[in-house]
Formats: C-alpha cells, sequence, structure tokens
C-alpha cells in the first residue's frame, strides 16, 4: 500500500472528556437515573458526526477501584447513553475508553487514567485516527494535559453549553 492510500484511511476525532462535559457530573455517576446530559451535548455529538469526526470518550472512573460500582455498570451507562443518541437523534459515540486505575497512581506507563495519555493513544491506533486533525475537550487540566500527551490539541470547558464552546473551537480550528 503506497503512502497516498494510507494517509487516506486515516481518520480524525474528537475525545470527549465524560463527566462535566458530556453529563453533568453529579460524583461518580454510573446509574441511568443519575445521569443527565449537558446542554448542547447532543447537538455537539450530531454536528461533529456530520463534519466526519469519530466521537470517542475517555473517561476516569476510578469509582470502580474505590468500590463504590463496577465496570458493568460503567459499560451499561455508556450503553444507555449511545441506545439513547441512536433511538432519539440517529447518532452514537463510536468508542468508550474508560480508566478504572487508582488515582495514586501518577507514572504514566503505569495507568491509563489521565494526564496519562493511554486511552488517546489506544483510540487513535485502534481506529487509525490522524492527531493533527483532531482534538480532545475536556472540564479538567488532566484532561488538557493527556491531549498534550497524546500529540493532540486539547481544550477546555468550562461549563455552560457545550455546543456554543464546540462552535468557538471548529471556529478557532478553522473547519
Amino acid at each position: 500500500m503506497n503512502q497516498g492510500k494510507n494517509k487516506t484511511l486515516e481518520k480524525k476525532a474528537v475525545f470527549f472528556d465524560r463527566d462535566g462535559v458530556l453529563n453533568k457530573d453529579f460524583g461518580y455517576v454510573h446509574k441511568i437515573d443519575d445521569f443527565e446530559w449537558i446542554n448542547g451535548a447532543v447537538k455537539s455529538i450530531k454536528l461533529l458526526k456530520d463534519l466526519g469526526f469519530l466521537i470517542i470518550v475517555v473517561t476516569n472512573q476510578s469509582g470502580v477501584f474505590r468500590g463504590f460500582y463496577t465496570e458493568n455498570e460503567v459499560k451499561k451507562l455508556h450503553k444507555f447513553m449511545n441506545n439513547e443518541l441512536k433511538n432519539k437523534h440517529g447518532v452514537k459515540i463510536d468508542d468508550f475508553f474508560f480508566s478504572t486505575d487508582d488515582p495514586k497512581i501518577t507514572k504514566f506507563n503505569q495507568t491509563r487514567r489521565k494526564p496519562s495519555p493511554g486511552m488517546i493513544i489506544e483510540a487513535t491506533q485502534k481506529y487509525n485516527i490522524n492527531k493533527s486533525l483532531s482534538f480532545l475537550i475536556g472540564d479538567k487540566e488532566s484532561d488538557i494535559i493527556a491531549a498534550k500527551n497524546a500529540g493532540i490539541t486539547g481544550f477546555l470547558f468550562e461549563g455552560g453549553n457545550l455546543f456554543d464552546r464546540i462552535q468557538e473551537i471548529l471556529k478557532e480550528l478553522d473547519i
């Protein structure tokens, strides 16, 4: 396969932190009854899908490590999110990556937890993502550091309407 063909197989992606970006963060959200979309989140996902981006969630879920809930409960919530997106809005999140690692582990080679770039790197390899065409949006400095460590641009979302923030980012990136 020549280099030109390889380039066309590369994809672009938007990486989202979950709690505080896609859904309201009430602390250790893992139950469907506690899930509430952030204003503008669904509209943002639809827009980005229409623009040809993969949508990938990268989320720290230390509540599993702490024994507050199980990995299966996290997967069940993610399935609920995608079912709701598909059934009500005709879109979906392409994949979910989550870390259940102990927050006290700080060496990047020992954890997938953000600010480690582990989950982002896994996704870029799995989907052949072009990092220069991709970006991350998160609500914590650890999200932005993870993006930088993975070689992609990170943008901070400090609350409000996510769709408004996405439009600002797209304008800044000239997309």
